[in-house]
């Protein structure tokens, strides 16, 4: 028999609906109308309809926030997490189910202003150990410590306490590649690895630096990437998701591997669109121009991604020979590297889809050029007779042979027979033109 959802439980919900809606409502007509300071009034009118959503949300379990946030569409859902306080979102990522985490987990998370954060295991599941003095760190038994754009003082006090030295995240993309994984003397585990990062300006690759040592995790990088937090997400809410840092290291990995098949989707939904525009109709070289830039950064994308994958299958190679990993994380580490093989079938076709799309284009543009062509040698063939003409009406001759009549009635007669001729000359290309169009349509 199905649990019946409790009324009060569709109370909250809708005056989570009806305070969106108004905030919605309202900031429309606010952003609408001609007034003074009216950036100024938008932010007042935007803190009030928070401010009343903040106090709604206090009231609630987090069992029910987290049945709301999977009944909103996902630009509520972010709207409202924005809302929870940091001491009220850990209970509700148990609760949440993972349509919701994997949305939280691929915003942008720039507000967050911990430089280095530790995690260990409770109950199963990962748990974020609160770090307010160096000695929080030192006392507790962490699996991964991450470590986000770490000032030179950061890099610094954390490696004293584990006996490592932290590369500069600046510094981490001039390795050469075939330094990028290496074991140090004491047992140190160097792994340097692209993630990707897709975002709708712009997208590049993020190296992260990781270290394996002592069962601990590090990894240091310049900035937030969807990947890690999606990872924290699944790990805080999925009991037993992780058991060591070994695990945490794979399901990075698989997490960036499935980051890059949803940036595959990307690329495939965008030259759908490009490729319904170009074999659709005729484009003018401003279209062509516009496509062709389009065109472009697809196919940059996709050679990042191509990029990406191979640099996470030579990393899971290589945990795979350094012999640290546990049976069920091998067999762990062969899944990851099937689904990697698959994604080359796809990137292989993405390329030769562009290059197709390139070529069309190109024709495009070419077909333009021939018109205007085309356009040129009809008006050169026209005034090809009326030169010579005009040349012959120049000389000397041609004055002996109108003598005796006025020069206005010649040159007259001259001009006239002059378009007589240019006329007839593009009457006789506009019909062999009609005639070749004829033979093309018998055929």
């Amino acid at each position: 028999m199905q649990k019946e959802t409790p009324p009060k439980f569709h109370n909250s919900q809708q005056a989570v609906l009806d305070k969106l809606l108004k905030h919605k409502l309202v900031s429309d007509l606010v952003h609408k109308q001609d007034m003074q300071h009216h950036h100024l009034v938008e932010v007042l009118v935007r803190k009030e309809n928070m401010a009343q959503l903040q106090q709604i949300l206090n009231h609630l379990p987090p069992a029910e926030i987290a049945q709301i946030l999977e009944a909103l569409p996902p630009d509520d859902q972010l709207l409202v997490w924005e809302q929870l306080d940091d001491a009220h979102k850990q209970p509700i990522l148990l609760e949440a189910p993972i349509s919701v985490l994997q949305i939280l987990g691929k915003q942008d998370y720039k507000t967050e202003k911990s430089r280095v954060k530790a995690f260990d295991l409770f109950e199963g599941r990962l748990h974020e150990i609160s770090l307010n003095s160096p000695q929080d760190l030192i006392d507790a038994k962490p699996i991964w410590i991450d470590l986000v754009a770490p000032t030179f003082e950061d890099r610094i006090w954390v490696g004293d306490i584990f006996g490592i030295d932290f590369p500069d995240p600046d510094k981490l993309s001039d390795l050469e590649s075939s330094a990028r994984f290496y074991v140090e003397e004491n047992g140190e585990i160097h792994l340097h690895s692209d993630f990707l990062l897709d975002k709708e300006d712009v997208s590049h690759n993020v190296v992260v630096a990781f270290i394996l040592y002592n069962d601990i995790l590090f990894s240091i990088r310049k900035e937030e990437l969807p990947v890690f937090r999606l990872q924290r997400l699944r790990a805080l809410s999925q009991a037993n998701y992780v058991s060591d840092s070994r695990d945490m290291l794979l399901d990075l990995y698989a997490a960036n591997a499935e980051y890059s098949a949803d940036a595959l989707e990307d690329v495939y939904r965008a030259l759908e669109i490009v490729g319904n525009h170009v074999l659709s109709k005729p484009m003018s070289d401003e279209e062509a121009t516009k496509i062709l830039i389009d065109i472009a950064n697809e196919e940059d994308l996709n050679g990042r991604i191509r990029r990406n994958v191979m640099d996470t299958r030579r990393a899971v190679s290589f945990l795979m020979r350094s012999k640290l990993l546990q049976k069920d994380q091998l067999e762990y580490s062969q899944q990851i590297l099937r689904d990697i093989e698959s994604l080359d079938g796809h990137t292989a076709f993405l390329f030769d889809k562009i290059n197709f799309l390139m070529d069309a284009v190109v024709g495009f543009i070419n077909i333009n050029q021939n018109k205007v062509v085309k356009r040129l040698t009809v008006v050169s063939v026209v005034f090809m007779p009326l030169n010579v003409l005009a040349g012959i009406g120049g000389m000397s001759e041609f004055s002996m042979m109108t003598e005796g009549i006025s020069w206005p009635v010649s040159y007259s007669v001259f001009t006239v027979g002059l378009v007589i001729v240019g006329w007839f000359t593009y009457a006789i290309l506009r019909f062999l033109e009609n005639l070749e169009h004829v033979k093309k349509s018998k055929r």
